[in-house]
């Protein structure tokens, strides 16, 4: 109550329960109660604005599934050394690019007998890499990984002879252990085996001297 009754023919006094300096006070304490749920429900909004706007952020980003699947792929090969293979990722296949030693460029001379398509006749390369070696550089050769017979994974048998487990006369190359296919150190087809064409090479190009890319030819096509 914010008055109190008084006797008849006294003079009326008016009894507040609470000082102006309280009253002040309570209407201070209001403002910035109101200021605080205020800032409250703003920050809640523009979080959910954020919130909103990140999923919209996120789908302008290509996705790795994307840049796979056309993007071409940059491979550093200065610490390639002889005899050594390394595998990258292209379209969502395995290319190898292998180091290839002397011994190899030379034993690829001897392989013709042995090899269903020697002179890469079919279109299983682009017309720069239609020769001998396969390749731009005769160092180099960048192959797709995967088995022209029923796209099996191929292993690298670089070992010479017996030693590789394929032939006493292996002179290096690739095995596919599901069908028995094999393939030169050049991704060459040998005779009599389920695989019916020599690997593809894929489009690539050298913006520099040890680099590799993949998915870009010499004249920038694809």
């Amino acid at each position: 109550m914010l008055w109190a009754e008084f006797p008849p023919g006294l003079g009326a006094t008016i009894d507040f329960p609470y000082s102006c300096e309280e009253r002040m006070s309570d209407v201070s304490q209001d403002n910035s109660r109101r200021r605080f749920l205020t800032a409250v429900t703003s920050g809640v909004g523009l979080a959910g604005c954020a919130a909103a706007v990140v999923p919209f952020v996120s789908s302008m980003t290509p996705s790795a599934r994307a840049r796979a699947a056309g993007a071409p792929v940059e491979v550093d090969i200065s610490k390639l050394e002889p005899g050594q293979m390394m595998t990258v990722e292209w379209r969502g296949k395995p290319v190898w690019i292998i180091n290839r030693t002397d011994e190899m460029l030379a034993d690829l001379e001897s392989m013709g007998e042995k090899l269903a398509d020697p002179d890469s006749a079919e279109p299983q390369q682009p017309e720069y890499a239609q020769n001998k070696y396969r390749s731009i550089k005769p160092q180099y050769l960048v192959v797709v990984g995967i088995c022209t017979h029923l796209g099996c994974a191929p292993t690298k048998k670089f070992e010479m002879g017996a030693a590789s487990g394929v032939t006493d006369d292996w002179k290096g190359g690739f095995f596919c252990p599901c069908h028995g296919s094999m393939f030169d150190l050049a991704g060459r087809v040998f005779r009599n085996v389920p695989a019916p064409t020599n690997l593809v090479v894929p489009p690539y190009s050298y913006p520099d001297e040890s680099t590799v890319l993949v998915g870009v030819g010499p004249e920038g096509v694809a």
